[in-house]
C-alpha cells in the first residue's frame, strides 16, 4: 500500500532531472521546517512571548537568541540521527532501549492530544476574533480544514504547502505589527547581547516549547516520509534542520518586538488574554483582528503538526495504524475536537500533559545521542560530530532538570 505522506523525489536521469530532484528536496526540506516551526507556533507560544515580554521587556531578546541556540543544537542532534539512520524516534529508542520507544509513543500520543484540544481551542478562538462565530462553531470548522489537508491524496504535500502559506501569513501580519508599534530595536539588539536580566528558567522554557514534546519530531520524520534519508543527505538534513529552528526564532523575535512596542508606551497588557490586547493596544480593531488571524492560523498548523507526528510515533509499532494512517491521523482531530466541544479544555489534563512532555526531550534526545554512535544504527559511514553529542548531553542535563522541576510543582499542586 503507498504512504500517502511520502513525496517520492524524481530520479535524476538527465541535468533536467536533477534539478528538478533537487527543486523537489528543497521544497519538501522548507516543508519540514515550517511544519516544525508552525507545529510550535501555537496558542501557548503567542501567549508565553507576550507574557515574557511584559516580563523582561526588552532583555526577553537575550532570553530567545539563547534558547534559539540551544534550539539548533538540539535539533541538529536529532534531526542528523533520525535522517541518516531512516528510522523513526520511537524505532531508534526501542534499539538503544528495549521499551523506550513505546513509552515515548504513548507519552507523545498523550501528549499531543491533550495539547491538541488546547490547539483546537486557539483555533476556535481565532474564529470568534475574526466573525463572533460561537467557539463550538469554529472548532468544527477549524477542524474540518485540517481533516482536509489529510484527506488529500496526497497529504504530504498538502500539509507542506498548507504550513508553508500560513506561516508566510503569520510572520507578514507580525511585521506589519511591529511597523505599527515602533519598539525600541536598538535596545532590543544591545539586550540580545549585553542583558541587564538573565531568567536560565525562561531560556529553558522557551527551549521546550519549541524542540519539546513531539515538536522537534514533526519535521524529522516528515524528512523520513519524504526519503530524504541517508549518510549522503546530511547536509541537506542538517540545514532543513535549521530552517526550522530560524524560522520559529524570526517569528518568535518579532513577535516580541511588536509587543515590546506596547509595552514601552507604559500601556499595561490583559493578564486575561496578554497576546490579543498587545496587539489591540498597537493597532485598534485592526490588531485586534490581526490577532485572530495569527492565532487561528498558529492554532491550526499546530492541529495539523500535533496530529501527523503523534501518529506518525505509533505507526511502526501498530501495524493497523500504518495501514490505516490517514484515518488514524483524522480520527485523532476528531477526538481532540469532540473533547473541546463537549468537556471543554480539562485543566488537570492539560498540566499532566506539560509535566509529560518536559521529560520528553530529555529522554528522547538521550536516546539519539546513545545511538549517534551505534553502527547497527546510523551505518558504517557516518560520524556524528562531537561538539554536538557533547553538547547534546549537556542539554539533555539542562532539560532533565528543568522536566524534574516541572514534576516537582505539579506533585506539590497536587498535594
Amino acid at each position: 500500500m503507498s504512504d500517502p505522506t511520502r513525496t517520492t523525489l524524481s530520479q535524476p536521469g538527465s541535468i533536467g532531472d536533477a534539478v528538478a530532484s533537487r527543486k523537489e528536496m528543497l521544497s519538501v526540506l522548507l516543508g519540514a521546517a515550517f511544519l516544525m516551526a508552525t507545529s510550535a507556533i501555537g496558542p501557548g507560544f503567542l501567549t508565553q512571548t507576550a507574557v515574557f515580554t511584559d516580563k523582561l521587556k526588552a532583555a526577553f531578546a537575550f532570553a530567545i537568541l539563547a534558547s534559539i541556540l540551544i534550539d539548533v543544537v538540539v535539533q541538529l542532534n536529532i534531526w542528523r540521527i533520525l535522517g541518516v539512520s531512516g528510522m523513526r524516534a520511537q524505532d531508534v529508542a526501542n534499539r538503544v532501549i528495549p521499551g523506550l520507544g513505546y513509552f515515548l509513543a504513548f507519552s507523545v500520543a498523550l501528549g499531543g492530544l491533550v495539547f491538541n484540544i488546547g490547539n483546537i481551542a486557539g483555533a476556535a478562538l481565532g474564529m470568534n476574533v475574526l466573525f463572533g462565530a460561537p467557539l463550538a462553531l469554529g472548532a468544527v470548522f477549524s477542524a474540518g480544514v485540517a481533516v482536509l489537508i489529510f484527506l488529500n491524496k496526497e497529504m504530504g504535500k498538502t500539509m507542506d504547502t498548507f504550513t508553508k502559506i500560513l506561516g508566510f501569513l503569520m510572520i507578514a501580519l507580525v511585521c506589519f505589527m511591529v511597523f505599527k508599534t515602533q519598539p525600541p530595536v536598538a535596545l532590543a539588539l544591545k539586550e540580545s547581547v549585553l542583558p541587564s536580566t538573565v531568567d536560565w528558567m525562561t531560556v529553558l522554557t522557551l527551549v521546550g516549547g519549541t524542540v519539546g514534546g513531539y515538536i522537534t519530531f514533526s519535521g524529522a520524520h516528515r524528512i523520513i516520509d519524504a526519503g530524504i534519508t541517508g549518510v549522503d543527505k546530511v547536509k541537506q538534513i542538517s540545514f532543513g534542520s535549521v530552517q526550522g529552528i530560524a524560522i520559529t526564532g524570526i517569528m518568535r523575535f518579532l513577535l516580541f518586538l511588536a509587543i515590546l512596542g506596547v509595552v514601552a508606551m507604559g500601556k499595561p497588557l490583559d493578564p486575561s488574554n496578554p497576546p490579543a490586547s498587545a496587539f489591540q493596544i498597537g493597532a485598534g480593531m485592526i490588531g485586534y483582528k490581526i490577532f485572530g488571524v495569527v492565532l487561528w492560523a498558529a492554532a491550526v498548523t499546530s492541529v495539523a503538526g500535533a496530529s501527523y507526528t503523534s501518529i506518525s510515533f505509533l505507526q511502526t509499532l501498530f501495524r493497523v495504524v500504518k495501514t490505516h494512517q490517514r484515518w488514524w491521523i483524522i480520527g485523532f482531530i476528531v477526538a481532540s475536537t469532540t473533547i473541546f466541544t463537549t468537556v471543554g479544555r480539562p485543566v488537570n489534563l492539560l498540566i499532566f500533559a506539560g509535566s509529560i512532555n518536559g521529560l520528553i526531550l530529555p529522554l528522547s534526545l538521550l536516546s539519539m545521542l546513545l545511538a549517534a554512535h551505534r553502527k547497527d544504527i546510523v551505518g558504517e559511514l557516518y560520524h556524528h560530530p562531537r561538539f554536538l553529542t557533547a553538547s547534546g548531553y549537556v542539554m539533555v542535563a539542562f532539560t532533565a532538570w528543568m522536566g524534574w522541576q516541572s514534576l516537582s510543582k505539579i506533585v506539590d499542586l497536587i498535594r
